[in-house]
């Protein structure tokens, strides 16, 4: 079925004359990447060449998607805006809200009875607004858009960081938080920097363990976790063409992991395959119709290096498959050289847990890769080692696969499938572990493995690779295992190798599914009533925050100096913290409390300069914000890296954090801050981070002159009663200024609903 046929036509009848206007202005040969944005432009037509990492332009993207975690509060803060309906095409998925536990059945009826509230809420708000709801069980957001939604071309953001996994159809897509998806949805421009380019050029063709995932941990190995910040990456050669349609969005996806604004695919005949494959003929010739404009321009892809910032070039006939990891998805180890490094390190090499799906890794053909292996196990009578676990991405695909036989291979290997949920990806697993507290080896064909993500666990050293590579090593139970070179020892003695994975891109006799999960909104909203009940723990309707009082902020107290790796993980924890997605109170109870204190190298234990007691950092906060205090939060290196979600940027808004203060950010929280009214700054120089003590009093001077470009000032009053001061840098557009004038976008929203 092809949604929003109407609107993907508009789309691409406006794109010959959009890209004669931009090949106007800009005078030169277009890549992909600049192709799509400048069809995308909130003006139309373009009028100028924008300046790639310095312009902050206007776009007007063609849809939004949400998963439920972030949902809530992109909804919540839609509800205030005004409006009967949402501008553009919009959709919601409960994905992230159930719990990995026993197995799917059970744990997709006990989601949907703990969840029922926010579930209730979700649909009923996505049926009075005009919003397609993905029931609980229909599938991970990505993996569900990626097989309805995506198409070549277009443009689209999404309230999760790994939205670019729509790349893979040549989609640029990009992760928000719900703010910026409240605009769009609301009828507004959408603000990003044009980004700078990086191009990353295929070659050959991938064959035995090798896989599209290896390709991303390789680029991440190359970029590290920061190197793709405010950078679209760009795929293309005979090896990006030789890849599927969803090995492409494995690769887009985990682009998130480089810090990458997104990342994209031209158009070809394996995207057109997929859309056909997904009953989306009707997209797949309008496509066609337009070929010319969905891929970059030839002489782009014969002279890459004079059309992007930075190229790379990996052939993939000799590409290595990898292992990534313990504790960042940068860290890359071809699998030859893995196990000394597991060795040389001390990592535990008992592996205990192997788990595949996922957002990144679940499509039919990652299923029946892994399934090969699997069957290898049953044929050569290998007992598996560790537990293993099977994550579905969507309905179609779990039906699907479950009706080519697949399914039953991982149980008789002794896996257990889970829901078509990110559950343990997120941290939503309730492990079977007899003891917390001792170090132990998982690996997942997920995307991110920081520190306590998957389940908790400090002591946790997660690894990833790809789905084929970890059923082998699930089977060994052994990180020393390289399946390529080694044998097992099977349960009748012999020595067994395991042959290379085989797979099918595509299902032979089609895709199947009973019930996809989709409901449709209400043609009329209007009479339908979403109700919030003001004693429910799970859902808090908002508030606005607090307009600037106009003058310099002075007499912060300094709430935690944060130091080294501070992810949105770290500011904000998902895992059982999820449930309160949508009460902003109760979810501020997590605020930073995975950070980790540079005074005292303690996590969740800061001092009240009060009282002169360590305690939790919310409950510091909260004591500052009842005295009428307000305070700043200090921070280290890529602030904010990891998922898109806004509360990491709401919670401190809420409990009277009135700065950020770092020595970089990641993007999409840097714009998060901004978003709801907050200062995000940087250290003109960074070696000012150790000038900052633990007991000091902060101001920032210069607010009265707030500009573009026009640094502000931190002014630091010791305890011993000496001052210092230094600049500060930051990025704040003229757009953005007034969001923090008015308190946060959103209240500019209000406030132009009102005129």
């Amino acid at each position: 079925m092809a949604f929003d046929l109407d609107m993907i036509k508009k789309v691409y009848d406006n794109y010959g004359i959009r890209l004669e206007a931009a090949r106007k202005v800009v005078n030169k040969p277009l890549t992909l990447t600049e192709k799509i944005l400048y069809a995308h432009l909130w003006q139309g037509n373009a009028s100028e060449a924008h300046e790639r990492g310095v312009t902050y332009v206007d776009f007007a993207p063609d849809r939004v998607a949400m998963q439920d975690a972030t949902a809530q509060m992109a909804l919540l803060q839609f509800m205030q805006a005004g409006r009967p309906t949402v501008a553009v095409p919009s959709t919601v998925h409960c994905d992230h809200l159930i719990q990995a536990k026993v197995g799917a059945d059970e744990d997709l009826a006990t989601a949907n009875t703990q969840n029922k509230e926010v579930y209730d809420f979700l649909a009923s708000v996505s049926n009075k607004y005009g919003i397609g709801f993905w029931k609980p069980g229909a599938g991970i957001i990505h993996q569900v858009v990626l097989e309805n939604y995506a198409f070549p071309g277009g443009m689209m953001i999404g309230t999760d960081s790994h939205t670019p996994n729509a790349g893979g159809l040549g989609m640029i897509a990009i992760g928000v938080g719900g703010a910026d998806a409240c605009d769009v949805m609301a009828g507004l421009a959408w603000e990003l920097k044009f980004p700078k380019l990086i191009g990353v050029k295929l070659t050959g063709k991938l064959s035995g363990w090798a896989s599209a995932k290896d390709v991303i941990l390789k680029v991440a190995g190359i970029l590290t976790v920061k190197g793709g910040t405010g950078h679209i990456v760009e795929y293309f050669g005979e090896g990006a063409q030789s890849l599927s349609a969803t090995g492409k969005g494995t690769i887009c996806n985990m682009g998130a992991e480089i810090g990458a604004t997104t990342s994209v695919f031209g158009y070809d005949e394996k995207i057109a395959t997929y859309l056909k494959g997904t009953e989306r003929e009707e997209i797949a010739n309008l496509a066609d119709a337009v070929k010319e404009h969905l891929t970059g321009d030839d002489e782009v892809y014969a002279n890459p290096a004079l059309y992007f910032d930075q190229v790379i070039e990996i052939d993939l006939s000799t590409l290595e498959p990898h292992v990534n990891g313990p504790f960042t998805p940068d860290m890359a180890w071809p699998l030859s050289q893995f196990a000394t490094a597991v060795r040389e390190n001390g990592w535990p090499q008992e592996l205990e847990v192997g788990l595949i799906g996922s957002c990144t890794n679940s499509s039919y053909e990652d299923i029946s890769r892994a399934a090969s292996i699997a069957q290898q196990a049953v044929d050569k009578h290998l007992v598996a080692k560790a537990e293993f676990t099977i994550t579905p991405g969507s309905e179609l695909v779990r039906y699907t696969v479950e009706r080519d036989g697949y399914l039953n291979t991982f149980e008789n290997m002794g896996g257990v499938v889970l829901a078509n949920a990110c559950g343990p990806c997120i941290g939503q697993w309730a492990r079977h572990s007899t003891d917390p507290t001792r170090k132990n080896s998982i690996i997942t064909s997920f995307n991110r493995n920081f520190k306590s993500r998957n389940d908790g666990n400090p002591n946790t050293h997660a690894f990833v690779a790809s789905p084929e590579v970890v059923t082998a090593l699930t089977i060994a139970g052994d990180l020393g295992f390289n399946p390529m070179t080694d044998t097992l020892t099977n349960s009748e003695g012999q020595q067994v190798k395991l042959d290379e994975p085989q797979g099918l891109e595509m299902p032979l006799k089609g895709f199947a599914v009973e019930d996809a999960g989709y409901q449709a909104p209400a043609e009329d909203g209007t009479k339908v009533s979403v109700i919030v009940d003001p004693k429910s723990a799970r859902l808090q309707l908002l508030d606005p925050f607090k307009a600037w009082e106009g003058t310099d902020i002075k007499g912060l107290k300094l709430l935690i100096k944060a130091k080294g790796k501070c992810t949105t993980d770290h500011i904000s924890m998902a895992g059982p913290w999820l449930k309160f997605r949508g009460h902003l109170d109760n979810i501020s109870n997590n605020m930073l409390i995975g950070a980790t204190n540079f005074f005292n190298e303690k996590a969740d234990n800061v001092k009240n300069q009060l009282n002169g007691e360590y305690g939790a950092v919310p409950a510091t906060a909260r004591a500052y914000k009842a005295a009428g205090i307000g305070s700043i939060v200090v921070g280290d290196e890529n602030y904010g890296e990891g998922s898109s979600r806004e509360h990491a940027a709401m919670e401190p808004r809420h409990l009277a954090v009135r700065a950020i203060l770092v020595k970089s950010f990641a993007r999409i929280h840097e714009t998060n801050l901004k978003k709801q009214g907050m200062l995000a700054l940087t250290f003109s120089d960074a070696n000012d981070y150790d000038r900052i003590l633990e007991n000091d009093t902060i101001d920032i001077t210069g607010l009265s002159d707030f500009a573009p470009g026009k640094p502000l000032a931190i002014v630091l009053h010791h305890e011993d009663g000496n001052s210092e001061s230094f600049p500060v840098n930051h990025t704040y557009n003229e757009q953005q200024i007034e969001w923090f004038k008015a308190g946060g976008a959103l209240n500019i929203i209000r406030m132009n609903q009102k005129t």
